[in-house]
């Protein structure tokens, strides 16, 4: 479905993807799920326990019911709260500027952080974090940066029960490790939005879930 599409940034979806590749590949930190179906990455530790801690404070004062480009709240689909945090505020620098860094990605091109809290029996059914290039939002969406190229998501906290991030074509499920970054490229290597890269935030079924995400784009966002 996806390959008929208009693709604007494709050029721009296969240079980033490759130079992304490249430094995680040789990165001794970085493991790579095995999978043919989409480029998953993972590391561990990557925020320590205080920043956690400090993070999910910064998101209970943020957040509210979470939002879609399509879907509005009420139908269900996505039914966590969640917020912008603060892009002025240092603490909040210093690990975006961090998750930029282990990506390779230049800052201007990543969209502020947004922290994401689930509580029991809510979830984030499966979609994925490319733009539809066909639908009436895309016309903001590519003056604001274009096509979103990588996802990077730091899950923050243990959750009793539920809450994987469930990959549905891949067909695995990631249980909610505290302080690990977990990223993946939404495009295939020809810059083809990956429809593999699909995933779930499965209900949390006992306990809070918090994470946080940034997702970057193809050009500088605005």
């Amino acid at each position: 479905m996806t390959a008929t599409l208009p693709n604007p940034d494709k050029d721009a979806l296969k240079r980033v993807g490759a130079k992304v590749r490249k430094r995680l590949a040789a990165d001794p930190l970085a493991y790579k799920v095995e999978t043919d179906v989409a480029e998953i990455f993972a590391v561990g530790d990557f925020l320590s326990p205080g920043e956690c801690e400090r993070l999910c404070h910064m998101i209970d004062a943020v957040a509210e019911p979470s939002k879609l480009f399509e879907t509005p709240y009420s139908e269900g689909f996505r039914t966590s709260y969640s917020g912008d945090l603060d892009p002025t505020d240092p603490f909040v620098i210093g690990i975006s500027r961090r998750i930029d860094d282990f990506m390779g990605i230049p800052a201007h091109l990543g969209e502020s952080i947004q922290g994401q809290r689930y509580s029991v029996g809510q979830e984030f059914k499966p979609h994925n974090d490319w733009f539809y290039t066909d639908q009436p939002y895309w016309e903001s969406e590519s003056k604001r940066g274009g096509q979103r190229c990588w996802t990077a998501m730091a899950f923050l906290n243990t959750v009793e029960e539920g809450g994987e991030t469930h990959f549905t074509e891949v067909g695995i499920k990631i249980a909610p490790t505290p302080g690990a970054l977990l990223v993946w490229n939404n495009a295939l290597p020809d810059g083809t939005p990956n429809e593999g890269t699909i995933h779930a935030g499965t209900p949390v079924i006992r306990g809070t879930k918090y994470v946080i995400t940034k997702w970057y784009r193809t050009r500088k966002w605005t």
